[in-house]
């Protein structure tokens, strides 16, 4: 299926690995121009590498580094994707998990890093792409957020309490820039990433579980498909939203989780 974003620049946020190198991957894959960002040089300059060999022809992936918390950083992120591209058409925002615990085991300093990466990454982004995303005819956000944003899940305070932040600023973006700009989000329910590897440790670690096998099976038992999504599968979603194919789609959430949420709306 030929998704027509050939030629057009697309900037994905914390997309050095997990769902964020997942929906990069698509974009390029269907010959967009992709920034790639990360805090950490070596592992993004080695996704950019390996995406590159994956791009469709006439599409270039970029490596930024940038530290999403730091406003100056955000800043120079956008202007160095605006100067090598000319422009953005399509932003994609992700910005990993905070830990996982449950309420009273989480301080002050918690709350504020999860906000600050959370939702305050995300309102520095938009604010700083948006003349850009609204220029010539227009373009699209998809913000990653999380299935915790419909269903809470046990020992994710942060991410159920926070998270909904990202999907409230989504629904207000999909009035207020448009008819410009189209603002989705994507709930991930849980993906074959590190993410998840890592929180099925951290469930060992506290006890929840006797060993990795018993929290993956624990993880899979909740979903009706009997398995994992994939990173394809999820970063074909992101690509379909960020397309103009999906262009009667906007403010919506959309569940990308084999069916284990069980909320109604």
């Amino acid at each position: 299926m030929d998704l027509q974003i050939d030629s057009n620049v697309a900037l994905v946020t914390a997309s050095s690995g997990g769902l964020g190198k997942a929906a990069a991957r698509a974009l390029v894959q269907n010959g967009a121009s992709v920034v790639v960002n990360g805090r950490t040089e070596a592992s993004l300059d080695a996704t950019a590498e390996e995406l590159q060999a994956e791009a469709a022809d006439g599409a270039t992936v970029l490596p930024v580094s940038a530290d999403l918390t730091d406003p100056d950083d955000v800043s120079r992120l956008i202007e160095t994707t605006v100067d090598e591209f000319g422009g953005i058409d399509h932003l994609v925002t992700s910005a990993g998990g905070p830990p996982s615990g449950p309420f009273l085991e989480t301080d002050d300093e918690d709350w504020y890093d999860a906000y600050d990466l959370l939702v305050m990454s995300v309102v520095r982004t938009i604010r700083e792409a948006a003349p850009h995303l609204r220029a010539d005819d227009g373009g699209t956000i998809v913000t990653i957020a999380s299935r915790t944003v419909k269903e809470a899940v046990d020992q994710m305070v942060l991410s159920n309490s926070v998270r909904m932040g990202v999907v409230g600023l989504e629904k207000t973006l999909s009035q207020e820039l448009a008819p410009e700009v189209r603002a989705n989000a994507v709930l991930p329910g849980s993906h074959e990433t590190e993410r998840v590897e890592n929180l099925i440790e951290q469930g060992v670690d506290r006890g929840d579980f006797d060993s990795y096998e018993e929290g993956y099976a624990d993880r899979v038992a909740e979903v009706p498909l009997d398995r994992l999504g994939t990173t394809e599968e999820f970063g074909a979603t992101v690509a379909f939203l960020s397309s103009p194919l999906s262009g009667y789609v906007n403010g919506a959430a959309v569940p990308v989780d084999g069916g284990s949420l069980g909320s109604n709306l």
